[in-house]
């Protein structure tokens, strides 16, 4: 499972043997069961989790509604942590749920900083994961903005078609901001044309 996690970093920086065997010495693996949280609303984020396989979501609860508002998706090979959490060490805002049976490579926040120190290069690798993440979240922001919510779907499909595979349909609305419902009648009137 670490050479999946290995094989990653190397598509951004060169790891000598020694330094991926150094690097599994960090992290541990954990099973999630479709259901199991992987953080709730109010724990410190402990671990900076790598998805093997599955899926989660991170979500809020609007305190107003009472609803479950979608704040990103984890797929394979992608990051599932709150990140504010994790490097402040204090509490989240918001819950990390698997949403099928999911494997995780998790790392402990001081074993990442020792990790960090030991490998200095792999500073690189998460500077370059963290700047596609704000990008993808300032894309986001953007189109949510300027599209409407068909346009938004549709450029979801285009951006997530793995996501868009594994998720339920309610979920993807809830990510979108709109009702199960109206996702329904959008679906249908796309297929139609």
């Amino acid at each position: 499972m670490i050479e999946q996690l290995t094989n990653s970093i190397s598509k951004y920086i060169k790891l000598s043997s020694e330094e991926e065997n150094l690097i599994e010495t960090f992290w541990t693996e954990k099973t999630l069961q479709k259901g199991d949280y992987l953080l709730r609303n109010g724990e410190t984020c402990r671990t900076d989790n790598y998805v093997v396989n599955g899926t989660l979501k991170a979500f809020y609860i609007n305190p107003e509604t009472g609803k479950e508002e979608i704040l990103y998706f984890a797929i394979e090979n992608w990051w599932a942590t709150d990140i504010e959490s994790f490097q402040k060490q204090s509490p989240s805002i918001y819950n990390i749920q698997a949403i099928e049976k999911t494997t995780l490579l998790q790392i402990h926040y001081h074993s990442f900083k020792d990790m960090l120190k030991q490998i200095p290069k792999l500073e690189r690798f998460f500077r370059i994961i963290l700047e596609s993440y704000l990008g993808s979240l300032q894309r986001r922001i953007i189109l949510n903005n300027i599209l409407d919510a068909e346009q938004q779907y549709l450029d979801f499909l285009k951006n997530y078609p793995k996501i868009s595979e594994k998720v339920p349909n309610y979920l993807i609305a809830s990510y979108l901001g709109i009702s199960a419902e109206f996702l329904s009648r959008m679906r249908k009137k796309i297929k139609a044309s």
